[in-house]
């Protein structure tokens, strides 16, 4: 048969085939120009799908980055799964916490086992006893609960609604550390001992002691009973990450004021269990009228913060037994002394209050080798055992002494330099290597996917959390945004937490199967990486779902990278939380919080 020409078309009256065959040539060609200008989104609302991700090849932790992570025109399509990986999230049924005020903390405020507690002599009523099961509600929002006052605006003023607790105001009236101002609760920057200030305070410890080098060479403080966190709020200004505390007691709620401010902070105690920070880790540790009683039981809570204080490292202890010159002062400040030699701390500075408004205080330095604590008289403190464990989780307090290192310590480098060098803790085979290729993998992964690729507002982020945080890549990443991240290394993983305060960062060892010491509605971000698959073998998800719904702010997001596998799980459940849920690039979900409860 004969080649068909246009000619011979025309010839044969075949008009039908020609007008479908330029129909045919149009519509491809319409086709064609439709998808040259409409690129394949980037994400797919999962709250349009059945409550199901497809499975997919995730990126692992310590690969190279993909091609694809680094195209914002590669989507996920998403299939429905098979029946078995389906979770019907409209049975997953929510209800309110019964009983339980807006700043529930499950493991702080377990009334039932607090009440059956022997003795609160140690303050045992102040740590953690968790519920079992964990529970499964939700935490209520306070009346007239809004989006927070933004960052860095927020560290001088927040809502009063937001944290509805009058107390402070009153209670400390005379000393400037909170004033109630029409909608807001504003910050002065008083304090019991910042009578000047905490910014005149701050000043005072660098003229008393200049080496100090805030800033510089003291980069990670621990501010131990910090009040509403000034002291921690003012460091910021001097580049200082200062992890501040204090337990849930009768000052109200500063802890949870200190994070409404955006300011480094987490309930704790020291009573009768180890802080839950590595050995060695802060550069210094600070006290203003913090009501410790260091001597207390054979000095053990001043152990606690040998324990933690790095080699070098300063105490700064402002305290009326510093100045006051009555009988029960002066009995407690030959106390401190008998005790800070019988450990080989230093007394480097000192100054007592003159007039009314001076401050008194002393800084201690800890030593940075073993030799004064070799050759002591008397061993009031003993040396730890070098088999002794490394873990701080619900662990008793010591009794014995941390020794240093090795002669051959090293303070770590200034600051910023500190972030990027090799940490004195990595000591593993190969660890050197394994930590730089983190580094390699989070710095391209957080700046062409997680900043401009996922519809996270980050302007708008200011308290971070890494529930997973390994070497503490992720929050090195953003360290030039104006947020702050809490690292938290999980304790069933490896203990890498030390490494993250050798890199100038702040964290701290939890379980993901309980609580976190933390009030309601206190982080704007959640980030976790290949967290669940492992924790899914010990807890219920949706009991950490209710968790996290916990911890995150309304408008806040969490964001997963893990396997689709597990994906597939979680989606369904935060689409329960009435979450705004959605799919990155087959590896990452995304969540948003809204301001929806049930009943609402």
């Amino acid at each position: 048969m004969a080649a068909l020409s246009v000619p011979t078309i025309l010839k044969e009256k075949k008009f039908p085939f020609v007008f479908a065959f330029f129909l045919l040539l149009i519509l491809v060609t319409f086709l064609l120009i439709s998808n040259s200008q409409s690129p394949i989104p980037i994400a797919t609302n999962l709250a349009d799908l059945p409550g199901s991700i497809s499975a997919s090849t995730p990126l692992n932790a310590h690969a190279p980055l993909p091609s694809s992570a680094a195209s914002p025109d590669i989507a996920a399509a998403i299939p429905p799964p098979a029946a078995a990986d389906r979770v019907d999230y409209q049975a997953v049924e929510w209800e309110l916490c019964k009983g339980e005020a807006v700043d529930f903390i499950p493991c702080l405020d377990n009334w039932k086992a607090i009440k059956e507690l022997q003795s609160r002599r140690h303050k045992e009523h102040r740590e953690r006893h968790c519920p079992d099961p964990p529970p499964r509600c939700l935490v209520p929002l306070p009346e007239g609960y809004r989006a927070p006052v933004p960052w860095p605006k927020s560290r001088d003023m927040i809502w009063y609604n937001n944290v509805p607790h009058p107390k402070l105001v009153e209670y400390k009236k005379d000393q400037r550390w909170v004033v109630k101002y029409g909608n807001y609760f504003v910050f002065p920057g008083g304090g019991t001992q910042f009578k000047n200030g905490v910014k005149h305070y701050i000043t005072t410890i660098e003229k008393m002691l200049p080496e100090i080098g805030f800033g510089k060479k003291t980069r990670i403080v621990l501010d131990v009973g910090c009040g509403v966190a000034s002291f921690g709020g003012a460091l910021l200004d001097r580049d200082v990450m200062t992890m501040s505390f204090a337990p849930k007691d009768e000052h109200e709620a500063q802890i949870q004021f200190a994070l409404e401010r955006g300011i480094p902070a987490t309930l704790s105690v020291i009573g009768t269990q180890k802080l839950t920070f590595p050995d060695s880790s802060y550069d210094v540790v600070h006290c203003a009228r913090c009501r410790v009683h260091w001597d207390g039981d054979g000095g053990q809570p001043l152990l606690e913060l040998n324990r933690i204080l790095r080699p070098g490292g300063y105490f700064i202890w402002s305290a009326t037994p510093v100045y006051r010159k009555d009988d029960r002062h002066k009995s407690i400040w030959q106390s401190m002394v008998t005790l800070t030699k019988s450990i080989c701390w230093s007394e480097v500075a000192k100054v007592s209050a003159v007039g009314a408004n001076d401050v008194g205080l002393v800084i201690y330095q800890k030593p940075i080798t073993s030799s004064c604590y070799k050759s002591r008289k008397e061993q009031n403190a003993p040396l730890c055992d070098q088999s002794r464990s490394n873990s701080s989780w619900y662990m008793p307090l010591d009794s014995c002494l941390v020794p240093p290192a090795g002669e051959s310590y090293t303070w770590p480098s200034p600051w910023p330099q500190r972030l990027k060098d090799k940490p004195r803790t990595l000591s593993e085979p190969d660890a050197e290597e394994i930590y730089r290729d983190d580094s390699t993998h989070w710095s391209a992964l957080v700046s062409e996917v997680y900043l401009g690729s996922l519809g996270i507002n980050w302007s708008k982020l200011r308290n971070v959390m890494d529930m997973n945080a390994r070497h503490g890549g992720f929050a090195a990443a953003l360290v030039n945004l104006p947020i702050w991240v809490m690292n938290v290394v999980p304790i069933q993983e490896s203990n890498t937490l030390p490494v993250i305060y050798d890199r100038g960062l702040i964290g701290v060892y939890h379980d993901w199967c309980e609580s976190f010491n933390t009030y309601p509605r206190t982080y704007d971000l959640l980030h976790s990486s290949f967290l669940f698959a492992n924790l899914s073998k010990r807890c219920d998800i949706i009991e950490v779902a209710a968790e996290m719904d916990r911890i995150l702010r309304p408008d806040g997001y969490l964001l997963v990278q893990d396997t689709v596998e597990m994906l597939n799980k979680i989606a369904p459940i935060l689409k329960s939380l009435h979450w705004a849920v959605n799919l990155h690039q087959d590896q990452f979900l995304v969540g948003k919080k809204g301001f929806w409860r049930p009943g609402t």
